[in-house]
């Protein structure tokens, strides 16, 4: 009697632990599908899907016939028109490969998060107060999807790539997401181990550092929208300067910083260590907290200074610019991390 007295206090507060260990599983399928959308990038796969369909298009070509329509269909876009004339089936079959994965990794993904999501709702599994959390990160998975279509279709009709400006959304949508479900799944461990734990605060300080963190992000996703990564393959010089007094620049301040590629890439260069000094002072500030989460930030942020590099040494090997943006997901989860921590120490 006493046990199942116990079970039933315990389960008037939810399943926290369980929940938290079902979004840690998750944010590894978003972490995963940040790396396969970097191959898709980088493998220039991402035009070869001409259609949105949710729910067909979880269906491959299954025969000849059907690979290709796909074919024709892809020979109709400014890609193949400009740039991949003549491409044989085998050629096309490579890079629908990526972009498929990609889009059926994201429905897997909605699939993970509603179902149980679903369950632990009708169960009453869910703590109070977090109902709306989470149906706010299956709202922003869907909008993803969306985003994602959003910027396929910009390179469909008169441009053989994508808008830099639609994939630097997309790729702050997801790690948005990547860090609100860590952030979630870390609330609901400060809940389990205690009743009374209320949810972490935003501090000026955690809010400052992360901003400095997404600003670096955005300037990665206009690297990689203009290709600026193959613009200079030297550091920290470009070329022989600092910044190259003969570069091409375009009318007006903004347009250089948003569209220039020069420009992208020399801020994206140089922002990074302002970053990496953001986050050395967080990890500094949570080290007597937590030692493993200083580390943590520490590596990820140190891996990712030195991959940077490395991707530009390289001529942005596909290899090395992957891995590049995969430890950037790392980056923004032990940050998370971090600001979370710092955000428990606030009165509630």
């Amino acid at each position: 009697m006493t046990s199942i007295a116990l079970y039933r206090s315990s389960d008037h507060h939810g399943r926290p632990r369980a929940i938290a260990w079902w979004l840690l599983g998750v944010a590894v399928m978003v972490f995963v599908m940040v790396v396969v959308g970097g191959i898709t990038r980088l493998t220039e796969s991402g035009l070869s899907m001409v259609r949105w369909e949710p729910i067909s298009g979880i269906i491959p070509p299954l025969n000849a016939e059907q690979w290709q329509a796909e074919l024709d269909a892809y020979r109709a876009t400014p890609e193949y028109i400009q740039v991949n004339r003549g491409m044989s089936m085998a050629e096309f079959q490579a890079i629908f490969f990526w972009e498929y994965v990609h889009r059926v990794l994201g429905r897997l993904i909605g699939l993970a998060f509603a179902i149980p999501l679903a369950w632990f709702w009708i169960s009453k599994a869910i703590p109070a107060g977090y109902h709306w959390r989470l149906v706010a990160l299956l709202a922003l998975g869907g909008l993803q999807g969306a985003i994602g279509w959003w910027m396929v279709a910009s390179g469909l009709v008169d441009r053989p790539d994508v808008s830099h400006i639609r994939l630097a959304v997309h790729l702050m949508t997801a790690l948005f997401i990547l860090g609100g479900l860590v952030w979630t799944a870390l609330d609901l461990f400060a809940l389990d181990r205690d009743a009374a734990a209320k949810p972490a605060r935003m501090t000026m300080f955690g809010f400052v550092v992360l901003l400095v963190l997404a600003i670096q992000i955005l300037f990665g996703a206009f690297t990689a929208g203009l290709e600026a990564g193959y613009a200079f393959s030297t550091w920290p010089l470009m070329g022989n300067e600092w910044f190259p007094a003969n570069a091409p620049m375009l009318d007006g301040f903004w347009r250089n910083v948003a569209d220039n590629p020069v420009v992208v890439q020399f801020i994206h260069r140089w922002w990074a260590v302002v970053t990496v000094i953001a986050l050395v002072w967080l990890a500094r500030k949570v080290r007597k907290d937590n030692r493993m989460a200083s580390v943590a930030i520490h590596s990820a942020f140190g891996t990712q200074f030195l991959l940077g590099i490395a991707t530009l040494l390289t001529g942005v090997d596909i290899v090395v610019a992957t891995a590049h943006q995969g430890v950037g997901a790392l980056v923004v989860v032990t940050a998370a991390w971090g600001v979370h921590l710092i955000g428990r120490r606030q009165p509630a």
